[in-house]
């Protein structure tokens, strides 16, 4: 495993009648998918045991923006009501592409779950392995769980204003390189292109291979070649915070300690009029 964050499949496996265990399944429609029907497809195949987390539907739906998080309150109680216990082993995965577990472990962790773990090479990694699969939802008993929610773990305009115009953090852009230079649209209708003046880009998908973190040499030198700092304080931005978590993942791996996460990100900066942008 490149990180501690992540178990593997044939530990999962001998530790499956393990109570202290709970598994997640956190798949989620990338942008442009939004046709698939996650909930089924959770339905047709998934972990046994594993509950379905759906980003969407545990998000602040008072928010026009997309999957925003909830109170923590709202999000208490989903959890208690999924079965799901913040003091358990909490095992999350997604399709094997790492592109929504990291936004659940980041969730889950800032609401005061401690022992959050991802699935290394998801769903995908799991079929390969020919290894037992389990139809229907799961329903488990309500829980508990508690939320201890730190709100300076997600940063809003203002700070993205501040940190933007006095350097106060450095801005790290996980979207892929054309839609950050300004020379691809945005897969959400009505966003202006390019990115928050003075942000750095590094790409979510870069920093993965096969559903995991690529080892740690390889996301340092990631991350000193785009010119992040690793001492200083970060704040992850993407285009609906989902796949800033993955850039909060790799460098929590790496030591980093001041990591915060824009939830916004550009669904709100790139929808407004008023705000600058680069390339200009």
């Amino acid at each position: 495993m490149s990180t501690s964050f992540f178990v593997a499949p044939d530990w999962l496996i001998e530790h499956s009648d393990d109570p202290e265990i709970q598994l997640i399944d956190a798949r989620m429609a990338p942008p442009g998918q939004e046709h698939r029907d996650i909930k089924a497809e959770y339905r047709a195949g998934h972990l046994p045991g594993a509950v379905f987390f759906d980003i969407e539907a545990l998000s602040d739906h008072t928010s026009p923006l997309p999957h925003m998080m909830p109170r923590p309150e709202a999000f208490a109680v989903a959890m208690r009501e999924l079965g799901i216990s913040h003091d358990k082993h909490l095992v999350v995965y997604d399709e094997g592409n790492l592109f929504s577990a990291p936004r659940a472990w980041w969730m889950l962790r800032s609401f005061g779950a401690e022992n959050v773990s991802i699935l290394a090479g998801g769903l995908a990694g799991w079929q390969r392995d020919a290894l037992p699969l389990q139809q229907g939802d799961v329903p488990l008993p309500e829980s508990d769980f508690q939320a201890n929610f730190n709100p300076a773990v997600v940063k809003k305009l203002t700070d993205m204003l501040l940190a933007s115009h006095e350097g106060t953090a450095q801005i790290v852009d996980a979207r892929p390189a054309p839609r950050f230079n300004a020379q691809a649209d945005e897969p959400r209708p009505g966003l202006k292109r390019g990115h928050i003046p003075g942000a750095l880009n590094v790409p979510w998908g870069d920093l993965v291979v096969e559903g995991e973190l690529k080892t740690t040499d390889a996301l340092a030198a990631i991350f000193r070649r785009q010119g992040v700092d690793l001492r200083k304080p970060v704040i992850a931005s993407c285009g609906s915070g989902v796949t800033a978590a993955v850039v909060v993942l790799a460098l929590t791996t790496l030591g980093a300690k001041d990591v915060t996460l824009y939830d916004g990100s550009w669904s709100e900066w790139g929808a407004r009029e008023d705000l600058p942008t680069e390339p200009a």
